[in-house]
C-alpha cells in the first residue's frame, strides 16, 4: 500500500483564533500541523505543545521568525492568523521568500478580514498571486454544517420548485473581543463592523448563492445603507472598565470604535432579481455567549439557524461557586443558571469544515472557491457600508473605495 500523503501546515499566530484552529484539526485528515509561529517563541511553543497533545501534529516546530518558518522544508502551506495591522507585512515576508526561491510553499490561507482597507486587501491578494500560490480565505461560517446543510436543502427543495431566495439575514453578537488591538480602531481597522460583519455579509451572500457557485458570479452589488453606533462601551463606566482590563486601549469616551453596526446590502442575482442581505453585529450583547443567527427567505420557504439553540443545556445552581471561563461556549458570560452547551464549537462554527476542505484542495492542487478574491470582495462591501454610515447616504455601485479609510480606523470618530 502506498504511503499516505498529507499536507504540512504551519499555523502563524498563536492567539485565541490559533487555538481554535488547532482544536479543529482533530477533524482534518489531509494535513498535519508541522510548525507554529508567533511574535514570541514561548507562545508559539505553547500552541505547538497543544497540537502535539491533541495528536494533530508531529514534531511541531516553534518559530518567532516568519521567514525561517516559511523556509522549513516540511511546510507546504501556511495559515495566516496574525492581527489585522500585521497582515500586509506578514504576507510580504512570506511571498518574498517564495518568489526568491528560498521557500517552496504551495498554498496560503488567510483569516478574515483580508485587510483593513480595500487598498490593503488588494495588496495582499496581488502579492499572493505574484507568488503563484493557491489561496483560501478563512471565512469559517460558510463551512458551518448547520448553514451548509440547510442551504443545500433550501436550494434543492425550495428554490428548485418556487424560485430563488430573496432575503438573507445574518447576525453575530457577543460581549466584546479578547485582545487590546481589536478594541483600538487604528490597529483593528474599525470596530465591530470590520471585525464581525465580514462574517455576516459573506454568510448572507453564501445563502443567496446556488451551491457550487462563486458568490460574485451570482450576485452583483447594487447599493448599501448602514448605521454604526457606540452604545455600551462609550459610556464612562464601561470605557473605564476597558481601560482596566485591556492596558493600552484607547479612551472610548474620546475615540471609540463602533460596538453596533447594521447594514442592508442590495444585490441583483443571476436571474436579474433584486435580493437583500441584512447584516447586524454587536460587541454590546450580554447573553449566554457568542450568538450567530441566520435566516433565508424565498417565495415558498424559509430557514433559520441559531448557535445558542443548542442540543444540550446544563443547569448549575447558585449554591455552586464557579470560576470564570469559556468552557461551555465562546464569550460565556455566566457560570450559573441554565446555559447552552456546544459539544464542539470548532465544528459548529465551521472551523473544522473550513480547514478540512482547504487542506484537501491544497493537497491536490485545487484552487478553493472561497479564495482571497472573496476576501477582497468582502472588504469592498464593508468599506461601502462604512462610507454609507459616515455620510448617512445610500452608497451605490460602481463606487471607488481604493483610497477610503473609515473615520473609526483613523481614530477620528466620536458620535458622543
Amino acid at each position: 500500500m502506498a504511503e499516505r500523503k498529507t499536507l504540512g501546515v504551519a499555523i502563524l499566530g498563536a492567539g485565541f483564533i490559533g487555538h481554535f484552529h488547532v482544536q479543529s484539526w482533530q477533524g482534518v485528515r489531509d494535513a498535519d500541523i508541522v510548525a507554529v509561529g508567533s511574535r514570541t517563541l514561548d507562545k508559539a511553543q505553547e500552541l505547538a505543545d497543544v497540537a502535539e497533545e491533541l495528536g494533530v501534529g508531529n514534531a511541531v516546530a516553534a518559530y518567532d521568525d516568519v521567514a525561517a518558518m516559511v523556509r522549513d522544508p516540511r511546510v507546504d502551506a501556511i495559515w495566516v492568523l496574525t492581527p489585522n495591522f500585521t497582515r500586509v507585512e506578514v504576507v510580504k515576508t512570506i511571498t518574498d521568500e517564495v518568489i526568491s526561491g528560498r521557500a517552496e510553499l504551495k498554498a496560503i490561507a488567510i483569516e478574515k478580514p483580508l485587510g483593513r482597507t480595500v487598498a490593503e486587501a488588494r495588496e495582499v491578494l496581488e502579492m499572493v498571486q505574484k507568488a503563484n500560490l493557491l489561496h483560501g480565505y478563512l471565512e469559517n461560517q460558510v463551512y458551518a454544517p448547520g448553514l451548509v446543510r440547510s442551504r443545500e436543502v433550501v436550494w434543492q427543495r425550495g428554490a428548485a420548485a418556487s424560485g430563488t431566495p430573496y432575503l438573507a439575514r445574518a447576525a453575530e453578537e457577543h460581549s466584546g473581543p479578547h485582545s487590546t488591538w481589536f478594541w483600538n480602531g487604528v490597529t483593528e481597522g474599525g470596530g465591530v463592523l470590520n471585525d464581525m460583519m465580514c462574517h455576516s455579509v459573506e454568510s448572507g451572500r453564501f445563502l443567496l448563492t446556488p451551491p457550487g457557485t462563486r458568490s460574485s458570479d451570482w450576485l452583483r452589488p447594487v447599493a448599501v445603507t448602514a448605521t454604526i453606533a457606540s452604545l455600551k462601551w462609550g459610556r464612562p463606566k464601561y470605557a473605564q472598565k476597558l481601560q482596566e482590563e485591556y492596558p493600552g486601549v484607547v479612551d472610548y469616551t474620546q475615540t471609540p470604535s463602533e460596538d453596533y453596526a447594521h447594514a442592508v446590502f442590495e444585490f441583483e442575482n443571476g436571474d436579474g432579481e433584486p435580493v437583500v442581505v441584512e447584516a447586524t453585529t454587536s460587541w454590546s450583547y450580554v447573553g449566554a455567549g457568542l450568538r450567530l443567527s441566520f435566516e433565508l427567505l424565498g417565495p415558498e420557504y424559509s430557514m433559520e439557524s441559531d448557535t445558542l439553540s443548542t442540543e444540550s443545556k446544563v443547569f448549575l445552581s447558585r449554591a455552586l461557586e464557579q470560576s470564570e471561563g469559556e468552557d461551555l461556549i465562546e464569550k460565556q458570560n455566566a457560570e450559573q443558571g441554565l446555559m447552552p452547551l456546544l459539544s464542539d464549537e470548532s465544528v459548529s462554527y465551521g472551523y473544522t469544515g473550513e480547514n478540512a476542505a482547504l487542506a484537501t484542495e491544497f493537497l491536490h492542487g485545487i484552487q478553493p472557491l472561497v479564495s482571497l478574491e472573496t476576501g477582497l470582495e468582502v472588504v469592498e462591501l464593508l468599506m461601502a457600508a462604512y462610507k454609507a454610515a459616515e455620510t448617512g447616504q445610500t452608497v451605490c455601485w460602481p463606487v471607488d473605495l481604493e483610497d477610503f479609510v473609515p473615520a473609526v480606523a483613523k481614530g477620528e470618530w466620536n458620535p458622543r
